[in-house]
């Protein structure tokens, strides 16, 4: 498929993984969980279905340079840098009109660069069933995740009949969106057994995820006909335009009010990575149940996170923490507040007294 693309979104700033992630080096430029960042990850990901020419990434303006250096192989002029964050609409928005340069009929896949996805083949053979689905249909394509349980970290996808399979791919009409629930509401949605999770990836043509905006979102449809349009796009990334766009995500602005959803279902392992809590499921792991990266030292611990990007980290008769330690910062948590990083990041930046660690 000559006019497929992807768009792999590198903004953020990663809260929940300080002290680790700052400001100048936030998670998705970080190797959490193999050799390489993850950005780096996301792109040779796609690389084999999509070539390197046809991948775009969307960041900060102040990361774009480090992006150039991580990933040599994109063309710079493919690494955008958002004047300011404005959450996934305006990007898609952006994306949409950059995109949108190549043809309406270009399809393109919205992907982030932080997820940890296995089974790269399957996950490739997905990308491919999706862009299928979304260059014969003007429909709006995600991909769901069968749950594993009963999590109140991802919004859900509730989906209808099957419609469609292609090359083993399921696909099913989506009945609606719907936000992070409790824990009650979670494990009956897990019972009906017609939810998925809401993995945040996205796949369409040019002509019908504008056609979305137009209706639903006005302001970022023109953004997105400008980008096309304009003998300079980059001129249209000024924080006077771009700050005054909508600060809304994709799912609020598009996909909880479109009647054209299409959602495949996942067949490769995939995790979105939101805090500590995640990594430790996927770090070495000793009988009592210690998750741990680094150099560390556990004395009847149980149940602990440690990682550890100094010298040593040693945990003595305690359970069920979070210990991050990185350039001479620590952090310690209870392993259910893991989530609640964040809130301490945004403390730290109200008082002003902690910008050398931010």
């Amino acid at each position: 498929m000559s006019k497929l693309y992807a768009v792999i979104m590198a903004g953020g700033r990663g809260e929940r993984f300080w002290p680790i992630s700052t400001r100048e080096r936030p998670k998705q430029f970080l190797s959490l969980l193999s050799r390489r960042a993850m950005v780096v990850e996301a792109v040779e990901r796609v690389k084999d279905l999509i070539p390197y020419e046809r991948i775009l990434i969307l960041t900060n303006a102040r990361h774009a340079e480090l992006v150039r250096r991580l990933v040599p192989e994109v063309p710079a002029a493919n690494i955008v840098g958002e004047p300011v964050g404005r959450d996934t609409a305006p990007a898609v928005s952006l994306a949409t009109g950059l995109v949108g340069r190549q043809g309406a009929d270009a399809v393109f896949c919205v992907l982030t660069a932080d997820h940890l996805i296995g089974d790269r083949d399957v996950f490739l053979r997905t990308l491919h069933a999706c862009a299928q689905t979304a260059e014969r249909n003007e429909s709006l394509v995600t991909i769901g995740i069968r749950p594993t349980g009963p999590s109140t970290a991802y919004g859900y996808i509730e989906v209808a009949e099957r419609i469609s399979e292609i090359d083993g791919i399921a696909f099913f009409r989506a009945l609606r969106f719907v936000e992070k629930p409790d824990a009650e509401t979670a494990r009956r949605y897990l019972q009906q057994g017609n939810f998925f999770w809401n993995s945040g990836m996205f796949v369409w043509r040019v002509d019908t995820i504008r056609k979305a905006l137009q209706k639903h979102c006005p302001q970022l449809y023109e953004f997105s006909r400008r980008v096309t349009e304009s003998a300079d796009p980059a001129g249209l990334l000024t924080a006077e335009v771009y700050g005054e766009l909508e600060k809304i995500s994709i799912d609020y602005a598009v996909m909880e009010k479109a009647s054209n959803v299409i959602t495949a279902r996942a067949e490769f392992q995939w995790d979105d990575i939101g805090s500590w809590e995640a990594v430790g499921a996927h770090l070495p792991s000793d009988a009592a149940g210690n998750s741990f990266s680094g150099r560390v030292l556990f004395c009847d611990a149980q149940q602990c996170i440690a990682v550890n990007r100094g010298k040593l980290v040693a945990l003595l008769g305690v359970r069920d923490l979070v210990v991050v330690q990185s350039d001479g910062v620590v952090l310690v948590c209870p392993r259910d507040r893991a989530q609640d990083v964040k809130r301490l990041v945004q403390h730290m930046e109200q008082s002003g007294t902690y910008e050398d660690v931010l």
